[in-house]
């Protein structure tokens, strides 16, 4: 498997938050034999600005048209944002993402204050949970947390090959392909909670350029019974779209189960 790594962690929420992640590609699809493409990971209070610290300890995945890892290249971790290259050159579609998963754990001490795990920065190591949470511990509420940043980019005709599911954690599952977005069509989405329909799973979608703008315009959708959305274009462009899920179906020690997702989608005319 072939991964970039960086040395800080991302914000942990997908929808709407002070600061949110993304990753944004210079080209969303090539012609001919394809080519270069350059993708900004950053931070940031707007869409697609760079106000905020470049996100660190992030591990970034190319999935290739046919399933296999491609290789990132000519990595840059700047100060606002961390760049890099990809060669598009195998027709079909290619999935650029990072996702992780982990522990965390909040609670109220004895005498009032407030207690987190793993620290801030920290990563969680399962086999310490029993040793770091003190057992008087009140409120005491332990997630299991999964978090996902993905990007799209076609060489070509789209394909679907390397946007199958892997069951872990929260997906977005194309009904319409990601990379065939028209302003005058909805686009039909499946979200999927470790397998299964994210029902309830909270949308929202914000055009680029949102400094521009006196409020950022945001739509807000919710998956139905069976996880599917369906998302109405205003205009062409640049979209962040965020879901966020949360249920109590954890696996023990964890008492709640939470997922965010986020893309970066391009929206054409027909």
């Amino acid at each position: 498997m072939q991964c970039a790594f960086f040395s800080t962690a991302l914000m942990a929420s997908a929808v709407t938050h002070a600061h949110n992640s993304w990753l944004l590609p210079s080209d969303t699809s090539k012609g001919g034999k394809g080519g270069w493409v350059t993708f900004d990971l950053a931070v940031s209070t707007e869409f697609f600005s760079f106000d905020a610290t470049a996100p660190k300890g992030v591990s970034v995945q190319i999935l290739a048209p046919d399933a296999t890892q491609s290789e990132v290249q000519n990595l840059v971790e700047g100060k606002l944002r961390t760049s890099f290259d990809v060669e598009i050159n195998q027709p079909g579609t290619y999935k650029i993402f990072t996702a992780s998963s982990g522990l965390n754990a909040r609670w109220e001490t004895a005498d009032g204050k407030r207690g987190f795990w793993p620290p801030r920065g920290a990563k969680a190591d399962p086999a310490e949970f029993a040793t770091a949470v003190p057992k008087d511990a009140k409120n005491l509420e332990v997630t299991q947390a999964s978090r996902r940043i993905e990007t799209f980019v076609t060489l070509g005709a789209p394909t679907k090959a390397a946007l199958k599911p892997t069951n872990q954690g929260l997906e977005l599952v194309p009904v319409t392909h990601p990379n065939d977005l028209a302003v005058s069509e909805p686009s039909e989405f499946l979200f999927l909670i470790d397998g299964k329909p994210a029902v309830g799973a909270k949308i929202e979608v914000i055009e680029g350029g949102s400094r521009y703008r006196l409020s950022p315009g945001e739509q807000r959708y919710e998956t139905d019974k069976n996880g599917i959305v369906k998302i109405q274009w205003k205009k062409t462009g640049m979209y962040w779209l965020g879901a966020e899920y949360k249920d109590n179906k954890a696996t023990k020690p964890a008492t709640v189960r939470s997922g965010n997702y986020s893309a970066t989608l391009e929206v054409l005319v027909d």
